[in-house]
C-alpha cells in the first residue's frame, strides 16, 4: 500500500508540467513548437536560456519535493524501506512528467525530473551525474547524449551503492529498487529513441546556452 501511495504522491507532483505552463502563459503550446517535447531543452530552444533554466528548476524541484515529502512521511515508520519508497515517489514524478493525463499523456522525457531524483536520493550520486552530463554537454553540445550517460551512470552507481551496503537495505528491497531504476532507465532510452538514431547518424541537433541556438535551428530547418 505504501508503494502505491508514494507513486501517487510522485505522480501528482509530476503533473506540474513546467514547460507546458510556461508556454501557455506566453500564448503557445510548447508541444507544437521545436521538437514537440514539453521539457527543458525544447523550452530553451523556443524561448531562450532564461526560460529553459526556469523550466529546468521547476522540473527538478517537483521530483525533489516528492522524494523529500516521502522521506518525511515514512522515515520513522519504514526506516529500512525509505530509499525504496523514495524511488517509488521519484518514479511517480517522472511518469507524471512524461505522461500527464490532462495533456493526453504527452509530456516530456523525464531527464530534469531525474536530476531531481539524483540530487535528493543520495549525495554520492551527485558528483558522477554532474560529471557525466556536463562533460558530455560542454564537449559535444548534445543534451541527449549527456542525458543518456547520466541515466546509465545513475543505474550503475545505484547498484554499486546498494551492494556496498551504503543504503542499509536488505537484498530483496535492493533488488526491487534496482528493478524500478532499471525500468526508468529503459523508459528514458525509449523516450530518446529518435535522438539515439540521430546521434548515430550524426544529425542530432546541438544545443547552446547562447544565440547559437538560433543558428542551429535555422540549420535544422534549411
Amino acid at each position: 500500500m505504501e508503494r502505491v501511495i508514494c507513486l501517487l504522491i510522485g505522480y501528482v507532483f509530476g503533473l506540474f508540467q513546467t514547460a507546458y505552463i510556461y508556454g501557455r502563459l506566453h500564448g503557445i503550446d510548447i508541444r507544437n513548437y521545436g521538437s514537440g517535447n514539453a521539457g527543458t531543452t525544447n523550452t530553451l530552444r523556443v524561448f531562450g536560456t532564461k526560460a529553459g533554466l526556469l523550466v529546468l528548476f521547476g522540473d527538478i524541484m517537483k521530483c525533489i519535493l516528492a522524494v523529500v515529502i516521502t522521506g518525511v512521511i515514512f522515515k520513522n515508520t519504514h526506516g529500512d524501506e525509505v530509499y525504496l519508497l523514495k524511488m517509488y515517489a521519484a518514479a511517480g514524478a517522472i511518469i507524471g512528467h512524461n505522461f500527464p493525463f490532462y495533456l493526453k499523456f504527452k509530456g516530456g522525457k523525464g531527464i530534469a525530473a531525474t536530476a531531481g531524483l539524483i540530487l535528493s536520493f543520495h549525495p554520492y550520486l551527485i558528483p558522477m551525474g554532474l560529471i557525466l552530463f556536463f562533460g558530455a554537454f560542454f564537449t559535444t553540445h548534445y543534451v541527449s547524449l549527456g542525458s543518456l550517460l547520466v541515466y546509465a551512470g545513475f543505474f550503475v552507481e545505484l547498484v554499486i551503492l546498494g551492494q556496498m551496503d551504503v543504503l542499509g537495505m536488505t537484498q530483496p528491497l535492493l533488488n526491487e529498487m534496482y528493478v524500478i531504476a532499471g525500468i526508468l532507465t529503459v523508459m528514458a532510452y525509449w523516450k530518446h529513441r529518435e535522438n539515439i538514431k540521430r546521434l548515430l547518424s550524426g544529425t542530432e541537433r546541438k544545443t547552446y546556452l547562447t544565440h547559437k541556438n538560433k543558428e542551429e535551428k535555422d540549420k535544422a530547418e534549411s
